[in-house]
């Protein structure tokens, strides 16, 4: 989070190099964030900027301590709320508001999001929530400000421990707890991803996730007191250039490869990460470091310097604008403009927010701003547009709060269908235990006319196994399939599914045609492709393809389109394709139908079974296609 600018007047705090790096981090968190695909493992921007801050910070806090003999902590603790909350608030309302004027799935859970904001504790709410921060589908507003929250309560208890490890001479004895701690959350992180823990709690984690502020602080402790020497010689230049050089390959090479909540992130690959950036700031910070010259052009030092308001803006108004323009608008359109606006007002708020405040506090700025008969045009101009700002946002910002939506769209579309499927199974269990379960045709039943020609089957010949897709396009399935026999749930993989197959023909129930709808929730292998139609058999099988923006998605359909079009008896149902010419008969994920695609859902499945009546496929569905 890149909250973290020097607390002392620039001419004795700046350190060379850190606005540069600052753009980088918050660059590659914008390419991840606005523009997916683009850099799969641009999330680590956050962990250089973990990196840099707990560097910036614990240098300053030294430095006072060696200066004054203490930290003032009311001090300390002052300054980064006049840093942070400003912006943080103004986001926060001026988000909401907009957030209302769309209306939907932005505003949903925004009571729980808005006060663990601003009480700094998102990470830990959004835990609790169970929020995956790797899902794109029904994204929280400020699911962002995951990292301020990490930050500040660093903050709050970093003082206090350089307080304590003041009190000890050596710079070892100072150094050595904060690298036992960053290393001990570091370590943590490892073993609670080798557990299996869910990805999510350990990347949102305080304990799991602070080791780049830790070490970051342990750096600045190291390099205190004349351990930061400027730079001699063009020897020791070309070295610290080199360290820079090959701590951003590093970043480079981990932001273009590493997959988003992969054990490989978890298990080194922050780890990594933050260990580069520290490499960078030890290079960039050296006193007349080239390395730090060359990061500290513009434009870089302009993005750095209001880096704080860049990162807070992008992603809820992403959210905002993407829910604004509906699921049919290409992610590119939407991240750009996204990226635009970010810009406007993260500089607006630089300039007429953030830095009046810090400079001059919170009172004494609004005094100067909206003092009486002021002439200068500008300040009063400034004054107006705050003022209609915060009359507007504020009382919006609670009618949103108090009027917003308990579940999203795509929770009401799958609860429709769950319902649905509920009923059928305290329907059937009751018959069961009244002993008036009616046989259903024979499972193994060939569907067949007199003269063998394949007939095209009702929905009592049909088994579906899918995932919550398929759950949410149920009540229309058993409207055009009448008798259809459903096992859907939420978040069902394809081995999964197989599995189920596998049961329904062990319990002699699989019916004359299978249909499986799975692939939203991760890759399907051909070897689970293998394995179901090895357990289907003879039985006609129909493959319905995902839609969705999810990185896997691509892959899935052109192996479920590979694999039918090599055998027989095997069609695929092209949902991806029914659905992508009516994006607004989706739920506001752009994955789970609405009652318009769920029509679209069966539709598909009709015409996969329509084909499955073809001669081609129809006849010798154990032999390969010439």
């Amino acid at each position: 989070m890149p909250a973290s600018l020097p607390a002392a007047p620039a001419s004795r705090a700046r350190f060379g190099g850190l606005d540069g790096l600052r753009a980088i981090a918050v660059g590659l968190v914008l390419c991840y964030h606005l523009f997916p695909g683009t850099l799969p493992g641009g999330f680590l921007g956050v962990d250089v900027f973990f990196a840099i801050s707990g560097f910036l910070i614990t240098s300053l806090l030294l430095r006072e301590l060696d200066q004054t003999g203490r930290i003032r902590l009311g001090a300390f603790w002052r300054r980064r709320a006049r840093r942070l909350l400003p912006a943080l608030a103004l986001m926060l309302l001026v988000c909401v508001t907009l957030a209302l004027l769309v209306g939907g799935d932005p505003l949903v859970g925004i009571g729980a999001q808005v006060s663990g904001a601003a009480l700094f504790v998102s990470n830990w709410v959004f835990i609790a929530r169970g929020t995956d921060y790797f899902a794109r589908d029904n994204p929280e507003l400020f699911r962002n400000t995951w990292s301020l929250s990490i930050e500040e309560q660093f903050y709050i208890l970093l003082p206090l421990l350089l307080l304590l490890l003041g009190r000890l001479r050596s710079r070892g004895s100072r150094v050595l707890p904060l690298a036992v701690l960053g290393v001990a959350s570091a370590a943590l992180m490892v073993g609670l991803s080798l557990a299996g823990l869910e990805p999510t709690r350990i990347y949102f984690g305080s304990d799991t996730h602070t080791f780049g502020l830790l070490l970051g602080a342990a750096m600045a402790a190291l390099l205190h007191g004349g351990a930061r020497r400027a730079i001699q010689g063009p020897a020791r230049q070309a070295t610290t250039l080199l360290v820079a050089l090959a701590g951003l390959a590093i970043l480079a090479w981990l932001a273009c490869t590493l997959g988003e909540g992969s054990p490989q992130s978890f298990q080194g690959g922050f780890q990594l990460a933050t260990v580069a950036s520290l490499a960078i700031v030890w290079a960039v910070t050296r006193e007349g470091s080239w390395a730090g010259r060359a990061l500290d052009v513009q434009p870089l030092r302009w993005i750095g310097e209001r880096s704080y308001g860049i990162y807070l803006w992008h992603w809820p108004l992403l959210i905002i604008i993407g829910s604004a323009l509906g699921a049919g608008t290409p992610s590119w359109a939407t991240g750009a403009a996204a990226l635009a606006l970010t810009l406007l007002l993260s500089a607006l708020s630089y300039r007429y927010v953030e830095q009046p405040v810090r400079r001059l506090g919170l009172r004494r700025s609004l005094s100067l701003l909206f003092r009486l008969g002021g002439r200068e045009p500008r300040r009063r101009a400034v004054a107006a547009v705050l003022g209609v700002v915060l009359l507007a946002t504020v009382p919006a910002t609670a009618y949103a709060i108090a009027t917003a939506p308990r579940v999203s769209s795509a929770e009401a579309a799958v609860a429709r269908g769950q319902e649905r499927l509920d009923a059928h199974r305290k329907d059937a269990a009751r018959d069961e235990d009244a002993g008036s379960a009616s046989s259903e045709d024979d499972a193994d039943g060939d569907a067949t006319g007199g003269d063998g020609a394949a007939l095209a089957p009702e929905g009592t010949d049909i088994s579906a196994v899918g995932d919550s897709v398929m759950l949410a396009s149920l009540p229309e399935l058993e409207a055009h399939f009448p008798g259809i026999a459903v096992d859907a749930a939420v978040s069902r993989s394809m081995s999964a599914g197989v599995g189920i197959v596998s049961e329904l023909a062990a319990q002699g129930s699989l019916r004359y045609a299978v249909v499986v709808g799975l692939g939203t929730n991760g890759p399907v292998s051909a070897e689970d492709l293998e394995a179901l139609r090895g357990i289907a058999a003879d039985h006609p099988l129909v493959l319905v393809n995902a839609h969705g923006e999810r990185d896997w998605i691509p892959g899935v359909n052109q192996t479920l389109a590979d694999f039918a079009a090599a055998r027989r008896g095997v069609v695929v149902a092209d949902w991806d394709a029914a659905i992508a010419a009516s994006p607004d008969a989706l739920a506001g994920d752009g994955i789970h139908p609405e009652p318009a695609g769920g029509e679209l859902y069966a539709a598909a499945v009709q015409q996969a079974l329509d084909e499955l009546q073809q001669p081609d496929e129809a006849m010798g569905f154990a032999l390969p296609r010439r």
